[in-house]
């Protein structure tokens, strides 16, 4: 085992790479894509769907980048990833014409698949941090808050540099801080294996996962793909049309106020389970993930347009969206454990990443040709299908499982 100080450290470390990672690859580009409509001669329509189409690319390759973490260890990928994101960016910054930087966004694509959760998710198991689930946790806090500094870091160094120089700046900035990082976890990642090569020797590992009947292992695990993949149409439907649909849902102007509420209730989430849901089992934290969601949606379709049960909307999705990030990468962790750990989040991001790809645009196509509310309880259907899928989830491991799961010497991740 690793000592304590050092655990701290990566986990601390690992956040930072989060922050740069998600600021640099994925919020920056909201604030840029206006100056890179205007420079190619395209609407920013348009610059947004080579975002999705990229976004969609992106999770066809995420099983792949998982299994890839399993093999090789993520923290190389990691490293690797952070010079091929420097790439992407760098591409994206010199691009001369549409289709290179179309491609370019595709390879910025690829390269989050190497140095965003996914992989950070499997670094921490594979360097021995105990209560795993704990630590993404505290991961997820610390990343909850790239957004809150890259809107206005990226808006700030706009003002003074086109975006082709901020992209380059970030391409920098993924060089010079998140590789020695990434490396110098990769090297923790291989002390922790030869540390525990003959314990595993003796014996199998005691979180092996929920002693599923493998009969059900595989319907389990397409509940569990089903359950993301729903979470993830809701999530970006909505919040990429946040603004303009409580806009037409009659709050006006204050529909900008209301949604800026969302960010702090997603942190808060994260810390309230950190401090109070140690013993609660991720099955179950799924459930109420996706209840959140779902509630959150009933209460602006029933209350709207009166401002109170919009601020109520927002709170509890951005209460139900910080819980999502935190069990995309526990729950596979408590249900199959460590073993194929990389592969199968691979797969829970493929199946968010694919149906946030089309999200936006579904939704659109809906309230194009329907009413802003029917196109809501389409969204409330969809989240129940979530709730649905994690509540068979806990119903099929309650019958399967016939001891308490096990991780990190605790039972339930209990602290």
């Amino acid at each position: 085992m690793l000592d304590r100080p050092v655990l701290a450290k990566a986990i601390w470390a690992l956040g930072l790479t989060q922050i740069i990672g998600y600021g640099t690859l994925y919020y920056s580009f909201s604030i840029l894509a206006p100056s890179m409509a205007q420079e190619f001669g395209l609407s920013e329509g348009w610059v947004f769907g080579g975002l999705s189409a990229s976004l969609f690319a992106g999770s066809l390759f995420a099983p792949t980048a998982g299994r890839w973490a399993d093999r090789f260890g993520a923290g190389r990928i990691m490293t690797v990833g952070s010079v091929a994101a420097a790439l992407a960016l760098g591409l994206c910054s010199i691009a001369p014409g549409r289709v290179t930087f179309v491609l370019a966004l595709l390879a910025m694509e690829l390269a989050s698949s190497f140095v965003l959760y996914s992989a950070a998710f499997v670094a921490i198991v594979q360097i021995g941090l105990p209560r795993p689930q704990r630590s993404i946790t505290h991961l997820t806090l610390i990343a909850g808050f790239a957004s809150t500094l890259f809107w206005p870091l990226t808006s700030l160094l706009h003002d003074h540099l086109t975006w082709r120089e901020v992209y380059l700046v970030f391409a920098a900035t993924n060089l010079g801080l998140c590789l020695p990082i990434h490396a110098w976890l990769m090297r923790l990642s291989h002390r922790h294996a030869t540390a525990t090569l003959h314990a595993e020797e003796r014996g199998p590992p005691h979180d092996a996962g929920a002693a599923l009947d493998p009969r059900s292992e595989r319907a389990v695990f397409l509940l569990m793909l089903a359950g993301f993949a729903s979470e993830g149409f809701v999530l970006s439907a909505i919040l990429i049309h946040m603004v303009p649909l409580t806009a037409a849902l009659g709050l006006g102007s204050a529909g900008l106020f209301v949604s800026t509420l969302f960010g702090p209730a997603q942190v808060a989430s994260r810390l309230i389970n950190m401090l109070f849901g140690g013993r609660l089992l991720q099955t179950h934290l799924a459930v109420i993930a996706a209840s959140l969601l779902t509630v959150g949606l009933c209460t602006l379709l029933l209350t709207t347009p009166w401002l109170p049960g919009a601020f109520l909307f927002v709170f509890l999705f951005g209460l139900g969206s910080g819980l999502t990030s935190i069990v995309g990468g526990t729950l596979p962790l408590e249900l199959f454990g460590r073993e194929g750990y990389g592969a199968r989040l691979g797969w829970a991001s493929a199946a968010r990443q694919f149906t946030s790809a089309f999200a936006p645009f579904a939704l659109a196509f809906l309230m194009a040709r329907t009413s802003v509310a029917n196109s809501l309880w389409v969204l409330v259907i969809a989240a129940a299908s979530g709730v649905i899928a994690f509540l068979a989830i806990a119903l099929l491991r309650r019958r399967d499982s016939r001891v308490p799961f096990v991780i990190g010497g605790n039972a339930g991740g209990a602290t």
